[in-house]
């Protein structure tokens, strides 16, 4: 499963160029009729409608998963952010060989509207990102912005939202709706393999330089377990929100306490977790219900973070036995 879906990718790329070497003038231009017959698309964003008159050549993606999204869907951005510091073309390994040339790479939370302006974009994909209207205003004088569906700020766009919203912006409704498809059927394989995960608590959380932070109900790594099954902490749902964070003192980092915790160290060490006393003392700790993860594990951490229909099936792989591990 590690790389089915970035080789059905391929796979249908590599069907779709075999049929048009052999096909004839009469059906090139069936196909170029099917194909336009997806334009002008109209996608509705937190800004209002944003209508795509033609297929896109040029396309630039700037929110959290949005190149690989794209990517995914056949098209490969001129220019791209990369949200995980994967470096090279901005991607994970899950989406290796995807580009014939890697994308200029755009700054993330402040890009540069010179640098993207210079791109010469005809769409500027902006699905998954913070939605600030300022941000929107700047992007859409470069060219048409597909932004955050409504009412989805600071990276709560979900992944059938980013799907659903590029593949028609691409013109490609049909293969977002296989994609999801496919997700879908694996993450139910994976809860039909766990049963042990039904019904189960989870806190999912980061500690930063900054202190503790609980992920909240709408963010992917909340979404990720609990198609697997999981539940969201409850405790955690009292919170309040900042962002796709709930902030914690570190003398309350109790309220962690589930079936099972799991913890992302952002730009730290696992032992700044793992050697806090108060961390130390958390029941589902104590009981070995915990991952933290480390740097060992950053293409599988990354993989769950992207949540990605590309990353997902890394993911899973990954993630599947360690959550089992630590439940048991």
């Amino acid at each position: 499963m590690h790389y089915r879906l970035t080789a059905v990718v391929a796979g249908l790329a590599l069907t779709l160029g075999l049929a048009a070497c052999g096909a004839e003038d009469n059906d090139e231009s069936a196909s170029a009729g099917a194909a336009g017959d997806a334009f002008p698309a109209t996608v509705p964003t937190e800004f209002g409608d944003v209508t795509v008159e033609e297929a896109p050549e040029r396309v630039v993606a700037l929110g959290w998963g949005d190149a690989e999204t794209a990517l995914a869907l056949g098209v490969q951005p001129v220019g791209a952010s990369d949200w995980l510091g994967f470096g090279g073309e901005g991607v994970g390994p899950w989406a290796d060989g995807l580009y014939d040339e890697a994308p200029e790479i755009i700054e993330t939370l402040e890009p540069s509207y010179e640098q993207i302006a210079s791109l010469k974009p005809d769409l500027i994909l902006d699905v998954k990102s913070s939605g600030e209207q300022e941000r929107y205003d700047r992007l859409s004088q470069i060219a048409p912005t597909v932004a955050i569906p409504e009412g989805k700020q600071s990276y709560l766009t979900s992944m059938e939202e980013q799907v659903t919203m590029i593949s028609t912006a691409l013109g490609a409704p049909e293969k977002g709706e296989e994609l999801l498809a496919d997700v879908e059927q694996q993450f139910a394989d994976a809860a039909e393999d766990h049963p042990e995960f039904d019904g189960k608590t989870i806190s999912v959380a980061a500690f930063t330089s900054e202190g503790w932070g609980a992920y909240i109900e709408g963010n992917e790594r909340v979404a990720f377990m609990e198609r697997l099954g999981f539940e969201q902490n409850p405790a955690i749902e009292e919170l309040t929100p900042e962002g796709f964070t709930a902030k914690i003192a570190n003398e309350h980092i109790g309220v962690l306490d589930a079936d099972l915790v799991v913890v992302f160290p952002i730009w730290l060490p696992a032992t700044d977790v793992t050697d806090q006393p108060l961390f130390q003392q958390i029941p589902a700790v104590q009981d070995g219900r915990a991952i933290v993860f480390d740097d060992d594990d950053e293409d599988i951490r990354q993989s769950y973070s992207a949540n990605t229909v590309l990353s997902v099936p890394f993911a899973l792989e990954s993630v599947v036995p360690m959550l089992a591990e630590a439940v048991d």
